[in-house]
């Protein structure tokens, strides 16, 4: 499907490489934005599967090899000047990290108001009146997806995921012990403290079995009932 010679005529940049914009190819969503080099970009052609080079680990990865939410191509198209790829994919699970199907979720007022500054006028107040919103929750578990994903040296993170599933159990009933302890003797703030210890753990555990914060939010969602409906049976 490749052809060698042909790559030679894309303007990589000077570090040999390419933006490419990945678009589900039926709903036409940018889903994510990622980078490729020659080697990148002849897998993908070969395979028919996303490949991209990690600047930060300086690595090829096979987008959904741990998660499995892979990227079939249907099609590479070049833009005018060369320089740029848009990929048409039929993606099999979230492209992004955060468990959204696209990296592209947040609105501007949403960033703004996630790095810490002050909004003003309608924005300020869409803002204020928006329930559910999980910002901290949200971050965190970007943190944890992008550390397996691409794990950094010396990442308390990368080392659960690199253990396996059994160790991150492990961690979270140690936790969930410790919570009891706290609560029993240790008084408020030492178990606030154990209790952010066992929701991080549960968090790597999610996402270590590929699940995320959504897959949580529809099972309580599934629960909640207004106070005035009787409780079933099995939600006792």
């Amino acid at each position: 499907m490749s052809n060698t010679a042909s790559l030679r005529h894309l303007r990589w940049d000077d570090r040999g490489l390419l933006p490419a914009v990945v678009q589900d190819a039926e709903t036409r969503q940018i889903l994510m934005v990622a980078w490729m080099n020659e080697e990148a970009l002849q897998r993908t052609l070969e395979t028919g599967e996303t490949w991209f080079w990690s600047r930060s680990r300086q690595a090829l990865w096979h987008k959904g090899a741990t998660s499995g939410n892979i990227q079939r191509v249907r099609e590479v198209r070049v833009d005018c000047d060369g320089d740029t790829l848009l990929v048409l994919v039929d993606p099999a699970g979230p492209a992004c990290h955060t468990g959204h199907r696209s990296c592209f979720y947040r609105s501007w007022e949403a960033f703004v108001e996630e790095a810490g500054e002050p909004q003003e006028g309608a924005a300020a107040q869409r803002e204020a009146v928006t329930p559910g919103r999980r910002r901290v929750l949200d971050r965190l578990f970007a943190v944890i997806e992008s550390r397996r994903e691409n794990p950094p040296p010396g990442s308390y993170t990368a080392r659960l995921f690199a253990a396996g599933e059994d160790e991150i159990v492990k961690k979270v009933g140690e936790e969930a012990v410790e919570v009891i302890l706290a609560a029993k003797s240790q008084g408020d703030r030492r178990l606030i403290e154990e209790m952010a210890d066992l929701v991080y753990h549960s968090l790597v555990l999610l996402a270590a079995r590929g699940l995320t914060l959504e897959d949580l939010e529809a099972e309580l969602r599934r629960r909640f009932r207004p106070s005035s409906q009787p409780p079933s049976p099995t939600q006792e």
